[in-house]
């Protein structure tokens, strides 16, 4: 490993610290360096705050030294104005004579803009820098952009014998088939992404609350198919712990309350593409479907979902739902005492 990629390699680190706090920007990871050696490092702010490049320029004292500098970020610089001032324009200010970028925007108002910018004002630019880690990192925003549509995570438990839940269930509560640590994990999942999905089977026999209770950090904006607006008002998901968004097939309201928003399909074809416009129309950059079974085969048989999170507990249901069918490539495998959980891609 170089230098560059050493450098690289830390901003990744940094930016995973902005992780559930920046969406919608990305979250982005600069470091300063000066006679090889790091002197200011950042990450990108929660929204409307500072991006990584701010934070890390505004973190060296000394700001005449940064005319001798390198700075290193793992997305190019922003050109333009948004909620804050164009990071390349600051760099610009300062001198910084040079730049290291692991990858480029995609997004419209930068895509190559920034670089243009900087070399324009005699900043020497290097770019692609650990470029495959850089777009692995920045996967939800750089999907979110090109593909006009939300990162989508595919989640679910299934018992030993391949079921996610038993034919009868005597209580309208969850039937637990994995350990508590990795009933944790899937809470912090929840505070990293941005909306939870799941369908009106699921609500009906579980009541689930859908939020981060068990972890620290910002509940997701709960997405309810609810067809036909059949599900109790006094259900769980419509308390006012998060914002839900009712996916239905008409334009009744039914007095839904102010923090509950209704939108319309057509459930007659190509429902997970049209919930993904829906999620991407509210300005959400990623979901994370926990069921059931039908909601979940849905978004695989369209093809429509990037990663795959599967947990196998030692629990033997003998009958009941059986989990979802899927077929990608294996990321990872960890165990989690007595569990087992599977990553997987969706095949390219």
């Amino acid at each position: 490993m170089n230098l560059h990629e050493k450098y690289i390699l830390r901003c990744i680190q940094l930016a995973k610290n902005a992780l559930g706090t920046s969406f919608p920007n990305p979250r982005v990871g600069c470091v300063i360096v000066h006679n090889g050696k790091i002197i200011a490092e950042g990450y990108t702010s929660a929204y409307g705050d500072n991006h990584a490049e701010v934070n890390a320029i505004n973190a060296v004292k000394d700001k005449s030294v940064l005319q001798n500098s390198t700075l290193y970020v793992t997305l190019e610089p922003c050109s333009h104005y948004g909620k804050t001032p164009p990071c390349s324009d600051l760099i610009v200010k300062h001198k910084i004579p040079n730049v290291v970028i692991g990858t480029l925007d995609i997004n419209d108002k930068v895509s190559g803009r920034g670089v243009k910018k900087l070399k324009e004002s005699g900043c020497n630019v290097i770019v692609g820098i650990l470029e495959y880690e850089c777009k692995e990192h920045h996967k939800h925003f750089l999907i979110y952009q090109r593909e006009k549509r939300p990162y989508v995570i595919l989640k679910w438990a299934q018992s030993k014998d391949g079921y996610i839940s038993p034919s009868d269930k005597k209580e309208k509560k969850p039937v637990w088939i994995t350990n508590q640590y990795s009933r944790l994990m899937t809470h912090k999942w929840r505070s990293e992404e941005q909306a939870i999905l799941v369908g009106t089977t699921t609500v009906f026999d579980d009541n689930p609350k859908l939020n981060t209770r068990d972890w620290h950090g910002k509940s997701p904006v709960r997405i309810i198919i609810d067809r036909k607006l059949k599900i109790p008002k006094d259900s769980a998901v419509f308390n006012n712990s998060a914002k839900t968004i009712v996916i239905c097939d008409h334009n009744e309201n039914k007095n839904i309350r102010n923090h509950i928003a209704i939108e319309r399909i057509d459930f007659t074809k190509n429902i997970a593409h049209q919930i993904c416009k829906v999620i991407f129309k509210h300005e959400l950059m990623s979901v994370i479907i926990e069921g059931g079974t039908k909601t979940l085969q849905t978004f695989i048989d369209e093809n429509l979902w990037d990663e795959a999170r599967v947990f196998k507990g030692n629990t033997v249901l003998n009958n009941g739902t059986k989990a979802p069918v899927i077929s990608g490539k294996v990321f990872n495998t960890f165990s989690i005492l007595s569990d087992t959980l599977t990553i997987y891609y969706k095949n390219d």
